[in-house]
């Protein structure tokens, strides 16, 4: 126990030296999302993988997160949190920035040995909405369809909650969306607090690469859609050692798990990838 507090106190050190985060906007209300994804694994055999994410909704910005890097903020990290994170780093969710106020989408992510940062024009989500009706969570839910960045949606809103909001990037419906779904990808909402929490603007780290999104996109495809990935996640590193500038090292359940690069899991095995967005 003691060896694992010290670990984790280093952690905990680690990540807050990244920097302190600038308030942008204050939460309306913030909604949990059950985030599920159909793939294979490394024997080819199927599986679901599932994590949750937290959509933080202002008044201007909406910022769409995994579940531990909501928590976080709140209190220190614990065995739940450790195996949350490499949960979703598993499943590649970025952080999704969407400030409505210069109609800009921001997305942050960590692809080993370095952190990204793409920007863009948001852009618009053609919805077809239906005449279709069902009810989920106790909401009364409309159904709209469409095709984004090269994924077919089915999602179902509600106007009982007036915000446009919606999991990860999906939005622009004129009620929150209460469940997405496509072929591999499954978003459905679990819970919806009152948290007039703040929202924060990417950390400004020193190291984050920055570029234009389309070309972020382009480079997270071309290294998780290889068929090398979900045997070898890091194939594409010529210098692993090299290339890891910290490293942490957490031993839970009997597994050694590794926190590098300012805190964020090293894979050392994956699933084939599911992309959400393809072009």
């Amino acid at each position: 126990m003691k060896k694992y507090l010290a670990t984790m106190m280093a952690l905990v050190l680690t990540i807050a030296a990244q920097g302190q985060e600038e308030s942008v906007d204050t939460a309306q209300f913030v909604a949990v999302y059950d985030y599920e994804c159909r793939t294979l694994n490394e024997e080819e055999q199927n599986i679901t993988d599932r994590m949750q994410i937290v959509v933080q909704v202002g008044r201007t910005v909406t910022k769409s997160m995994p579940l531990s890097a909501y928590t976080f903020s709140n209190e220190a990290p614990t065995k739940a949190y450790v195996a949350a994170k490499f949960q979703e780093a598993l499943m590649h969710m970025p952080t999704i920035w969407n400030d409505r106020s210069i109609g800009q989408t921001t997305v942050r992510e960590f692809i080993f040995p370095n952190e990204y940062e793409g920007y863009e024009q948001t852009p618009e989500i053609m919805w077809t909405i239906t005449t279709d009706t069902v009810s989920i969570s106790d909401y009364l839910c409309q159904k709209a369809t469409a095709t984004f960045r090269g994924i077919e949606w089915y999602v179902y809103y509600t106007e009982e909650i007036p915000s446009s909001a919606g999991p990860w990037r999906l939005r622009g419906l004129p009620g929150l969306i209460i469940k997405a779904e496509c072929e591999a990808h499954t978003f459905c909402l679990a819970q919806l607090r009152q948290e007039p929490s703040p929202i924060t603007a990417p950390e400004p780290l020193p190291n984050v690469q920055r570029m234009k999104y389309a070309k972020l996109l382009k480079h997270k495809n071309e290294i998780y859609r290889n068929r090398q990935y979900i045997k070898n996640p890091t194939y594409y590193v010529p210098n692993i050692n090299g290339s890891i500038t910290d490293i942490t090292v957490l031993n839970h359940n009997g597994q050694a798990h590794l926190f590098v690069n300012g805190g964020h899991p090293l894979l050392t095995k994956a699933h084939v990838y599911q992309p959400l967005e393809i072009k």
